[in-house]
């Protein structure tokens, strides 16, 4: 707890301090761009306004699914003075849910000393990266990570389990990649009832929102490009990575068979992980993988790594030198801020001058993160398979926090 405690002064200090918090453009109390954007989409279909067709509020083009403005059209009921606020909250609540979740599905009961020390780990996570542009933005990114959380800590023949999944896939395709587990894991009711809810969303929009739909499915849809160009240093996937390091625009063949072949190797080996009982890695190297193979991953997507700070503090409960990988972690996916001069201000080392000899890595970061990620998950199935079945290994996390209760057998 002393660890996590000065680990969340640490980094409220740091996000308060290293960039001035009312900065134009920066500052983390001075956003809210893309939750306008979310509730200009709403504002467009109550009013009959196109979607796809023009841009949407600040200039910008609206990419999400036409079933997501149906999502958003309570922010849009909240006045604008008093939505940033509100729903920097709901995400901060959002953050302590999910680490929640993460113990869970670790295996550790939920007592006051576990959700003061999740508390601790919502507060060291502001620092991450992806949490602080997604605070800064107001994005949804964390509101998706809880509802495939939500869905993989249930039981696994639970009727529900599968909805999570199909609602977040429904306002962004991303979550598509879970369905995908549920079938490698031959969960088929959960992977059907996953489909049938994206399928839900779709038929819904069709039939209130017919020619965005139709729009969005035949044309929007089709458009990476729409984002961001391939080689923008925000694009932190392994298309962004061959277009990073070539200067150009990435073959879309060349993307399909590595981020293919990554995907399909990273489905195996979470498949196997979660079938040994290590569901928690399983979950996070799939959200990490979503993020990896996507044509477009903004910085703010890669919040998986919210749990996978919570696994590296559960190792080291048991071997303290993986508190160093938490470090690192942390680290790298830091939100370090760049002064280029008192008014522009860039956050995230991906961000960085284009002319230090360390570029290269620096606007690779999260796609370097993932890789290491997924070279030690395999490692790890490769012990898994060494010692046995896994019922024959123990799978105690040590003393915990300082008198935790010890972890129970995950059924």
């Amino acid at each position: 707890m002393l660890v996590l405690g000065g680990a969340a002064a640490t980094a409220v200090v740091l996000v308060m301090t290293t960039v001035d918090p009312w900065l134009n453009g920066a500052g983390i109390l001075a956003g809210g761009a893309d939750l306008h954007v979310y509730r200009d989409g709403a504002f467009r279909i109550l009013r009959g306004l196109p979607l796809y067709t023009e841009p949407v509020l600040f200039g910008l083009q609206y990419t999400y699914t036409p079933f997501s403005t149906i999502v958003f059209i309570p922010i849009e009921r909240i006045p604008w003075g008093s939505v940033n606020t509100i729903w920097m909250g709901i995400n901060l609540g959002v953050i302590l849910a999910c680490i929640l979740l993460s113990w869970q599905l670790l295996g550790y009961r939920v007592t006051p000393r576990l959700v003061g020390a999740s508390a601790l780990l919502t507060l060291t996570s502001t620092f991450l990266e992806p949490v602080r542009t997604t605070l800064f933005y107001g994005q949804i990114n964390l509101v998706l990570m809880l509802l495939v959380l939500w869905d993989f800590s249930r039981a696994d023949r639970s009727r529900l389990r599968g909805l999570g999944v199909g609602l977040a896939a429904g306002i962004k395709l991303t979550p598509v990649y879970f369905v995908a587990l549920f079938v490698v894991l031959r969960q088929w009711r959960s992977a059907a009832v996953a489909s049938a809810a994206i399928g839900a969303s779709i038929v819904l929009t069709w039939t209130v929102l017919p020619t965005d739909s139709r729009e969005y499915w035949t044309s929007t849809f089709f458009q990476s490009t729409r984002i961001a160009d391939d080689t923008h240093p925000s694009n932190q996937s392994i298309r962004g990575v061959i277009a990073h390091l070539t200067g150009h625009a990435t073959p879309t063949w060349l993307w399909i068979l590595i981020a293919g072949g990554v995907g399909i190797v990273s489905l195996l080996v979470a498949a196997r992980l979660h079938r040994d009982g290590d569901r928690l890695l399983a979950v996070v190297l799939c959200g990490l993988t979503a993020c990896a193979v996507s044509p477009y991953s903004w910085s703010h997507h890669w919040v998986w790594f919210v749990p996978l700070l919570v696994y590296l503090v559960h190792l080291a409960l048991a071997q303290r030198w993986w508190w160093a990988a938490a470090g690192v972690l942390v680290g790298s996916a830091g939100a370090w801020p760049y002064v280029w001069d008192e008014r522009n201000v860039v956050i995230g080392v991906f961000l960085f001058p284009p002319s230090w000899p360390i570029t290269a890595i620096l606007v690779n970061a999260y796609v370097i993160v993932f890789a290491c990620v997924l070279g030690g998950a395999v490692v790890r199935v490769g012990r898994f398979r060494d010692q046995g079945a896994p019922e024959d290994r123990d799978q105690r996390p040590g003393r915990g926090f300082a008198g935790a209760p010890e972890r129970r057998r995950v059924s």
